[in-house]
């Protein structure tokens, strides 16, 4: 009898006996937020108090029935010293060790932000000489779920996800690039310890960033909801885990005699049946999967801003499509998550890569839309920035090498709008490159137009005029003339195979180029000044910005 009531016990209040415990998030080395209050989260055993202790501040709670606990910390002043956060509760106690207070980041997206240091163009110096011992970063695990997670996992101590890490040279050759030279330029500027939480994930699209209520009503999110929930429902049919492991081990057996059979023939041998095919499309790349399984687990913590870096993804096939109402979902859902609806959110704009195929090719590429989508979406979001890349890439592959150009203009927008700080001379933070603003067609050349404060010193870099297209009215582009006129921040283009020119397009391209710059060495935003539809290779449907489904004001 005794037995079966500690049973029941158990059953009715599995919090009865929970351990005492923090977040992984939480751990040694970890920076927290300067300048807001701090929330700090957890779980235990019901009904009991506990107490968080940091920098001479001491706040108690009381575990909830669930077995959840949470507390706000006051606001802290930057602070260098390393410093132990306490939680303790009735017998129990944790200590974290060697805690610092200033700015911390999330940098999102995928494998140009998850790009590691070491894996830079500059590594071979920067390896040897970084020694920022108050920049501060932790990459979390890949992990995808159905259901929105409270926690992520940690094999251990000494894993290179899920724990902060110095950025020194024995440590910091995991850290995100982009977000270690961001942060190296904060460091100095600000003169703060910098904490980056790193949940990138290569080969991601906007939608897996996203929760799936926000995904449902998008039409062009059909076909990607109904494939995840076919194959999810032909996972829990066929028996789950082990139902796809009697699946795999049939299939793993007739490959061996398909195999040998090719091979007795002297025929090309079948491939090999592949384990991720079989696994849990719960835990793949689908729909709202990143935001449950990265994005929810840290969601409470309290940050100052993001940096997201994602498209390319988006840039395949059909992938545009949903894009225009995915993306800005990214971020009015995050900052819906982590409950502060004007959170910074910094842009960058996907680079280029492959070749330049033929005009028609360019002018309807993939990621031409995807840059275009994410120009507008800046335009139209507040506490945006936009970060320009495409001049980063030398060598036409998806993943440009060279991420210091990245991480220093993401720091001069954040310097700048977010931070706003004033630059040497006090004068304003230059961030942005050249915006369009009009044109006007005149003499079988068109003028191009660019926002004042975004194109001083307005020029050619070397004086070279690649990357401006022009068409007349049938919608056919050719390759341009430009020339600046700086008296009045404007470039005049034309063409003599085009003698009545109606549009303008510039960096407009798989592989954009072109050097047009303003005073401060910012390249141009790839713009157009028509709003034609386009119809990218290896899709169906063409891309309107007219249209009802795309950006919505």
């Amino acid at each position: 009898m005794k037995k079966f009531l500690v049973l029941l016990l158990v059953f009715v209040s599995p919090f009865a006996y929970a351990k005492l415990r923090l977040p992984n998030l939480f751990g040694d080395h970890m920076v927290l937020q300067t300048g807001k209050p701090v929330m700090v989260w957890g779980w235990g055993t019901q009904g009991k108090e506990v107490e968080v202790q940091f920098a001479e501040q001491k706040v108690r709670s009381v575990i909830d029935d669930k077995g959840v606990w949470s507390v706000e910390l006051p606001a802290f002043e930057k602070s260098f010293e390393g410093r132990q956060l306490v939680v303790v509760s009735e017998g129990e106690k944790i200590v974290l060790e060697d805690l610092l207070v200033g700015e911390v980041w999330v940098c999102g997206g995928q494998s140009n932000m998850e790009w590691t240091l070491r894996s830079t163009r500059d590594a071979d110096l920067e390896m040897l000489s970084v020694d920022h011992s108050e920049i501060r970063f932790i990459r979390l695990p890949k992990v995808a779920r159905y259901e929105p997670q409270d926690d992520f996992p940690v094999e251990g101590p000494q894993r290179s996800e899920g724990n902060w890490r110095k950025c020194v040279p024995e440590q910091a050759e995991n850290c995100t690039a982009v977000g270690y030279y961001f942060a190296r330029r904060l460091r100095r500027f600000l003169d703060v310890p910098v904490g980056l939480i790193d949940v990138s994930w290569g080969g991601t699209m906007a939608q897996h960033w996203v929760r799936k209520d926000t995904l449902r009503p998008i039409p062009a999110m059909k076909p990607y909801l109904k494939k995840f929930e076919t194959a999810r429902n032909d996972w829990i049919s066929g028996g789950r885990e082990e139902g796809a492991k009697k699946r795999y081990d049939k299939d793993l057996a007739s490959w061996e005699k398909q195999k040998i059979e090719a091979k007795a023939k002297g025929a090309r041998e079948p491939r090999r049946p592949n384990m991720n095919a079989y696994r849990n499309p719960d835990h793949k790349g689908h729909p709202g999967a990143m935001m449950n399984g990265m994005i929810m687990p840290v969601s409470r913590a309290s940050i100052r801003g993001i940096l997201f870096y994602q498209g390319e993804n988006n840039s395949f096939t059909v992938g545009w499509k949903p894009y225009p109402r995915t993306f800005p979902a990214v971020i009015s859902d995050w900052r819906q998550v982590f409950g502060d609806p004007e959170l910074p959110f910094g842009i960058i704009q996907i680079a280029g890569w492959s070749n330049r195929r033929s005009m028609t090719y360019d002018m309807n590429h993939h990621a031409s839309i995807v840059r275009e989508i994410q120009f507008r979406t800046w335009r139209k979001t507040r506490n945006t920035g936009l970060i320009t890349s495409y001049d980063t890439n030398t060598s036409g592959g998806i993943h440009p090498q060279r991420k210091l150009p990245l991480g220093e203009r993401s720091a001069r927008w954040a310097l700048a709008e977010v931070y706003g700080l004033k630059g040497y001379g006090n004068r304003a933070i230059e961030w942005r490159g050249p915006v369009y603003e009009s044109m006007e067609a005149k003499d079988g050349k068109i003028t191009v137009r660019f926002k004042k404060d975004t194109a001083r010193g307005l020029l050619l870099d070397q004086d070279v005029e690649v990357g401006f297209y022009v068409s007349g009215k049938d919608r056919v582009f050719q390759h341009a003339r430009a020339r600046v006129n700086k008296s009045d921040y404007s470039v005049i283009v034309w063409s003599d195979e085009v003698k009545e020119p109606v549009s303008v397009r510039y960096g407009w391209s798989n592989l954009p180029a072109g050097g047009l710059m303003n005073a401060r060495e910012i390249p141009a935003y790839p713009f157009r000044t028509d709003d034609w539809p386009m119809t990218p290779h290896q899709s169906t449907g063409s891309y309107d910005v007219n249209s009802p489904d795309s950006l919505r004001e």
